[in-house]
C-alpha cells in the first residue's frame, strides 16, 4: 500500500494533466457540434462493423444448413421434371439429395462416399450426379452410407454419345487429371471437334439418357489409326463436390437381370 502511495505521489503531476485534457476534451466536445457527431459517427462505425462480423459469422455457420436445404430442392424439382416427361416416366427415375463426406481425387482408383446408405434406399450399380453433370457409381452400400467409384477411377467406364448425331464411346480416366477423361470406341470415319457436347448415352438403366458429362476438349487421329483419341473436359469439379444426387432407376434391377440372363 505504501509502495502505492509513493507511485501515486511521484505521478501525481502527470495523473492530473491526463485528468485535465480528458476533461478538456469531452467539454469541447459536448460544446461543438462537429467533434460531438464526429465521435458518434466514429462509434456507430465500430458497432456496425462489430454487428458485420457477427452477422458473416452467422451465415458461414448458417451455411451448411441452407446448401444441404438447396440440395434437397434440386432433387426434388428434378423428381419433378422427370415426372412430366413421358419418355423418362417409363424409367420411373427418382432423385435422393446426399452429402459427399469423403472423397479422393489425386488416385487411380478414386472413390468417395456420402451419407445415404440402405435405410434411404440405396443400391450398389445407382448412379449418382450432381448439379453439373455425371460423379460416378455406387460401389459399396451400409446402413446409413454408400462408397461411390468416380468416373475419375481407372475402372469405371461411362457409355456416352455425341449430342451432335448421337455417336456412342466410352468414357474412361488416364488417372492423371481430375479435370479431364478420355472418350474411346470413337471411329475415325467420325468427325470430332472441340466443344463437342457429350452426355450420357441411356444405354444402360445406371443413368437415363442425356446427362452432361462434359465436352470435347481436343481430338488427335493419327494417319493408319482406326479412333480418335479425344480428351473430354468433364463438367463435374471433382475438387468441389460437396453434394449429389443418387439417380434411383425403379426399372434398374429388372433391365440388370434381363442383360445378365443373355450371359
Amino acid at each position: 500500500m505504501q509502495n502505492l502511495l509513493k507511485i501515486l505521489l511521484r505521478y501525481s503531476n502527470f495523473l492530473v494533466f491526463i485528468l485535465l485534457e480528458v476533461a478538456a476534451f469531452l467539454l469541447f466536445s459536448y460544446n461543438n457540434a462537429y467533434p460531438r457527431s464526429s465521435i458518434l459517427s466514429t462509434a456507430n462505425s465500430i458497432v456496425a462493423w462489430q454487428n458485420e462480423q457477427i452477422a458473416e459469422i452467422k451465415n458461414y455457420f448458417r451455411l451448411r444448413s441452407v446448401n444441404e436445404e438447396l440440395a434437397a430442392e434440386n432433387a426434388a424439382l428434378r423428381n419433378q421434371i422427370y415426372s412430366m416427361d413421358s419418355a423418362t416416366n417409363r424409367e420411373a427415375i427418382h432423385y435422393e439429395s446426399a452429402k459427399v463426406v469423403q472423397m479422393t481425387t489425386d488416385q487411380l482408383h478414386n472413390y468417395l462416399t456420402i451419407n445415404r446408405g440402405s435405410v434411404d434406399g440405396i443400391q450398389r450399380g445407382q448412379g449418382i450426379r450432381n448439379a453439373e453433370g455425371v460423379v460416378g457409381i455406387v460401389r459399396t452400400v451400409g446402413k446409413n452410407y454408400s462408397v461411390v467409384l468416380p468416373i475419375i477411377n481407372t475402372h469405371t467406364n461411362l457409355s456416352c454419345r455425341f449430342t451432335k448425331n448421337d455417336y456412342i464411346g466410352t468414357l474412361q480416366w488416364d488417372g492423371k487429371d481430375c479435370r479431364f477423361a478420355q472418350l474411346a470406341d470413337v471411329a475415325a470415319h467420325m468427325v470430332v471437334n472441340p466443344g463437342d457436347t457429350i452426355v450420357t448415352s441411356g444405354l444402360s438403366p445406371v443413368f437415363p439418357e442425356g446427362i452432361p458429362v462434359g465436352i470435347v476438349e481436343s481430338s488427335v487421329l493419327k494417319e493408319g489409326e482406326s479412333y480418335h483419341r479425344i480428351r473430354v473436359r468433364l463438367h463435374t469439379n471433382f475438387k468441389r463436390l460437396k453434394y449429389v444426387e443418387v439417380v434411383q432407376n425403379a426399372n434398374q434391377k429388372e433391365l440388370e437381370e434381363l442383360e445378365n440372363g443373355m450371359d
